[in-house]
């Protein structure tokens, strides 16, 4: 009796578990809602060298959007442009949402309240592990099962104006060189202590 029960048990676990998963499988992209949100991204450079250093970011509800009741978040990414997908699969979109790989960069999230209507601004540092490319800014709006039901992108439907490019760093901090350069010197002088004494052991040890 307990082994049916368990077996049971089993299989209701795996029936949920496929459910959610085809459920999760269900969700395209094509199905939400576009140009339910307004972005904007303009990108301006801190720091030396090309590429951009930071993002400022303003998204709102478009007027024409129909699925505003059921916001409950809105979430804000920085997706790959086509030129920084190419040969990349491992950066290529998909319809399915839970394979699209298009826009792993999170950047911020919010609870959404209709008074967020009009819109919110906000600057965004990139951070230091962002690769070399060409991106653009998403916003998802996501329901109370975290499922994105519209969005909104501060470039066209084929992905080519309001592009900006982000250079990775590859240089190295002053912190970094300065701690390199002392590694060394110390490394060096290490290195003539032990032939000095090693010397010294050798002219003690034909001395007896």
């Amino acid at each position: 009796m307990a082994i049916h029960k368990i077996l049971f048990a089993s299989l209701l676990i795996c029936l949920l578990i496929q459910s959610s998963h085809a459920a999760t499988k269900e969700r395209l992209f094509s199905d939400l809602e576009k140009s339910a949100l307004e972005d904007t991204a303009t990108p301006s450079r801190v720091g030396e060298g090309v590429g951009v250093d930071k993002l400022s970011i303003t998204w709102k509800v478009s007027s024409t959007a129909t699925k505003e009741p059921e916001f409950k978040a809105i979430k804000v990414k920085l997706c790959y442009a086509p030129a920084s997908q190419v040969d990349r699969p491992w950066r290529k979109t998909e319809n399915e949402l839970f394979k699209d790989k298009s826009c792993p960069h999170k950047i911020s999230s919010w609870s959404y309240d209709p008074a967020m209507k009009a819109g919110q601004s906000f600057d965004y540092t990139l951070e230091r592990d962002i690769p070399t490319g060409t991106y653009f800014v998403r916003a998802y709006a996501v329901d109370t099962k975290d499922h994105e039901v519209a969005f909104g992108q501060s470039t066209n439907e084929d992905k080519t104006t309001n592009i900006f490019s982000v250079q990775a760093i590859s240089g190295r901090h002053k912190s970094l060189d300065i701690a390199s350069v002392c590694f060394s010197v110390f490394s060096v002088v290490a290195l003539l202590v032990f032939f000095v004494n090693e010397k010294r052991k050798a002219k003690i040890e034909q001395s007896k």
